[in-house]
């Protein structure tokens, strides 16, 4: 039997992003053609988690938002997501306390923070391996923290 492919490797977004209701932010590597009206869609999984990764440096710079808790409470909201069960994973995936201060600018940090958002959002291959490659996180963070 052949394992689904979830819906945030199928759109090479790592983040399940959703498209914000008559928001017409065209993201950098996002897919001319609208397949999913609920959710973006990235020509590159690399493009995928630039998005992440931009999205995190604006909870930063707008909104002051410098701990796991912090931030997974507004990515990951209550009212679609079990919050203090992935506040604990991405916290115990940084080794880090979920109030802790961590820098999203650090290019490590970052490549962890994101890795563990999509596997939260996606979950593993069938055996346990991830749907992503740390090839395209990295490349991901690093366009997201080095915009040419």
């Amino acid at each position: 039997m052949t394992a689904k492919i979830p819906r945030a490797v199928r759109n090479n977004n790592p983040g399940n992003i959703r498209e914000a209701a008559g928001d017409k932010t065209q993201w950098v590597g996002e897919r001319a053609t609208d397949d999913d009206s609920e959710f973006e869609e990235y020509e590159t999984a690399a493009h995928g988690f630039r998005a992440i990764a931009r999205t995190l440096l604006t909870y930063k710079r707008a909104y002051g938002l410098t701990t796991v808790a912090g931030i997974i409470s507004r990515y990951a909201p209550p009212k679609e997501n079990d919050t203090p069960k992935y506040i604990a994973f991405v916290s115990r995936l940084l080794q880090c306390e979920p109030d802790q201060t961590i820098d999203v600018e650090n290019r490590a940090t970052m490549i962890v923070l994101c890795s563990a958002i999509a596997r939260k959002e996606s979950g593993y291959r069938p055996g346990g391996a991830d749907w992503f490659a740390l090839e395209d996180i990295a490349a991901g963070v690093d366009m997201a923290l080095h915009p040419a």
